[in-house]
């Protein structure tokens, strides 16, 4: 049970930055998105991530932050495996398996809700 406070209270406190960084700057939402994924990619890349991921679980890999140290932790796995390479492989393999559900579910997600184009 208190691990799902804990997810809860992280989770929260990334949606709260976002928030704020929505309510109080005139950055728009897409390079706010942008802030978190390399954010994310910054603190995977010096190991600061981690000890959120220990003590918030979901609540630290679920968002975008979390995303971007996927793609951190693939590349850096992936260049002690095969080299220079795997500056340009590593995220994508290690994010596969997230990328494939979005593209899966947004696209059954669109052939079920029928979306409209706004006028």
């Amino acid at each position: 049970m208190i691990e799902i406070l804990k997810a809860f209270l992280l989770g929260g406190c990334i949606c709260i930055i976002g928030q704020i960084l929505i309510d109080f700057t005139k950055i728009t939402p897409a390079r706010i998105m942008v802030i978190f994924v390399v954010s994310g990619v910054v603190l995977g890349m010096f190991g600061l991530y981690q000890p959120l991921i220990d003590w918030g679980g979901a609540g630290a890999t679920v968002p975008l932050v979390g995303f971007g140290n996927v793609l951190a932790k693939g590349v850096m796995k992936e260049i002690n495996e095969v080299g220079f390479l795997g500056i340009f492989t590593g995220g994508v393999k290690a994010a596969a398996a997230g990328i494939t559900a979005a593209i899966t579910f947004g696209y059954i997600m669109a052939i079920i809700s029928k979306p409209k184009i706004k006028s």
